[in-house]
This record gives C-alpha cells, structure tokens and sequence, in this order.
C-alpha cells in the first residue's frame, strides 16, 4: 500500500508515438498533452528528435522530427512546471555537436542519446557532448534481445563508464518476458551503482504494462509510457495504465483519459494505427524488427500462418 518516491513518469507520445504519423501532431494536440502530463503529475515529456536537417528531407516530417527550441518555446514558453523536457537524439542521425545548444540556451532539460551495440562509441562521445553543455543525459540502448550474453555486460560496462545519469532497458521488439527482465533489471542496476535505470517497452506480445512493473520490482525507476500506447507498431505501454497502478498520490490517469476522449479517438478514426495485432506478435515472437508486420498490414494481408513462416 506505499510506493516508492524515486520512479520517474516518463511519456514518449510524441517521439514514439510520431512514427506512426512521420511527427505531424497539431499544435493543439501537442499544448493539451503537455497541460494533460502536468496535472496528471509526469515527470517527463519527451517531445520529439533533435534529427538532422542534413540526413532527411524536412518536408517528408513534421516539425517534431527536428524539436527546434522555437518551436518547443512556442507549446512550453520557459516551462516554469514541475516537467522537464526531454529530446532524443539518434546516433549516427543527429547533428549534435551544433543542434544542440548549451542548457543555458535551452528550455530542454534531458537528452536521450539512442543507440544500438556497435554504435557505443559514437553515443558516449554524444552523452559527454550533452553532459558537457549542461543537460542530464540518458542512453537507450536498442535491440538488446538481439545482444549475446557477454557482449551485452560488456555493452553497459562502457556505457556506464560514462558520465551518463540514466540507462535504459529497451525491449526494442517486444521480445522479452517478465522473468527475462528481471534478469536484465538486476544486470542494468547493478551495473549503474547509484545512477538511475529506465525501461522502455513494445507490446508485441502484449507485456509492456508487466515488464514495466517488472523491472520497478527490481529496481529500475524511470518508466517510459504513452498515450494510450501510441507508439511504433504494437505500441508502448498505456499511460494511463501505469499512472491508475502506482500508488503515488502525485499520479492521476484522469487528465490523461480526457485527452484520449478528446484527441486519440479521432486520430484512430482517422486512420492511425497502432496497438497489439496478430503481426506484431509474431513478429514478438520471432524476435523480428517490426518493420515487416507494419508492411504486413499495410497491405492488408490477412495469412498470419503465411508470415510466420517468412519469419522463420
């Protein structure tokens, strides 16, 4: 019946959730998810990439792709609230020696630097980059069910060598069960000492919401979530989900309902798509990119026998 005052809230609608509209949220849209997170008492609110201008075609996104400060000062002002702001940056897709600025020019409070196993060097010339100019910096490190055993220790131990403040678990393809997170969770805290461990999760298999308690149980303590899981293929795990479980009385899952009333409604009427579907479990399950399940769908293909056996 209490709770732990160290776990960080962490809404990733907007990075997460862009992939499935290429970033063209409504400026409406975008105020009334930061107003719905402040008084649904969040901790973070990631609002996009800081992608790089030189690397895709501007006009093929919309303006939450890059998050430039004007436009991030145009929804937030000088965020004089309780949320701070978090950006991500891709390794190896961000300009991020000049896109980002010094914290003292910035309303942005966190960047997450994201990366896969063979592009750590890379990432922790980025986290030093942003701890440098001022920021708390994160790491997600992505695809990890598809890392063996040794190399993955290996992985956190330079990661955590750095000056890195939080490092992510990401169950990039919705692979993992609760009993195998756990084992990661401990792995991840361990290797952080008295740094924090995050996780981020798909729901191809329909476990995000239970490996996100899973790996509380253990000791990680920045919980990524969104908007009625709105996020790359199967999704993430439903904000409003984990803020009705945790026990916080700074939490309330209300605000966060009537902007799936007022806004995601319409959005899945209008033909965004997102969520648990037959492809996205197979696709789980065979511990696949999702890529080809969104495919799957796209053209309305409905032989999920068929599919799994491409997979194979």
């Amino acid at each position: 019946m209490n709770y732990c005052p160290d776990i960080k809230v962490f809404d990733a609608t907007m990075r997460d959730g862009g992939l499935v509209n290429n970033f063209a949220f409504t400026d409406e849209f975008v105020r009334d998810l930061y107003q719905a997170n402040i008084a649904a008492g969040v901790d973070y609110m990631e609002f996009g990439y800081r992608a790089s201008k030189n690397m895709f075609k501007v006009s093929d996104f919309g303006k939450w792709k890059f998050t430039s400060e004007e436009d991030l000062r145009a929804i937030v002002g000088e965020n004089k609230t309780p949320l701070k702001i978090s950006i991500m940056a891709d390794a190896g897709r961000t300009d991020y020696k000049t896109d980002i600025l010094p914290k003292k020019d910035s309303v942005v409070d966190i960047i997450r630097v994201a990366c896969y196993i063979h592009q750590i060097p890379l990432a922790i010339d980025m986290i030093e980059d942003a701890k440098a100019k001022g920021y708390e910096v994160s790491c997600n490190l992505m695809a990890v069910s598809k890392v063996a055993g040794e190399d993955l220790e290996a992985a956190l131990r330079l990661i955590a060598s750095s000056s890195v403040d939080v490092l992510y678990l990401v169950d990039s393809f919705g692979n993992f069960y609760p009993e195998q997170i756990a084992n990661l969770a401990k792995k991840y805290v361990e290797v952080m000492g008295d740094r924090q461990t995050g996780f981020h999760g798909h729901n191809n298999q329909q476990l995000a919401f239970a490996n996100t308690i899973e790996s509380c149980r253990h000791g990680v303590n920045y919980l990524d979530v969104t908007v009625n899981g709105m996020g790359r293929g199967a999704g993430n795990c439903f904000s409003e989900q984990l803020l009705s479980f945790l026990k916080n009385p700074k939490y309330s899952a209300l605000p966060i309902l009537d902007l799936v009333e007022k806004h995601v409604l319409k959005m899945k009427a209008d033909g965004w798509k997102w969520g648990y579907d037959i492809p996205y479990l197979l696709t789980g399950v065979m511990n696949s990119h999702p890529s080809s399940a969104i495919k799957f769908i796209k053209e309305g293909r409905t032989d999920y026998s068929w599919f799994a056996h491409e997979l194979m």
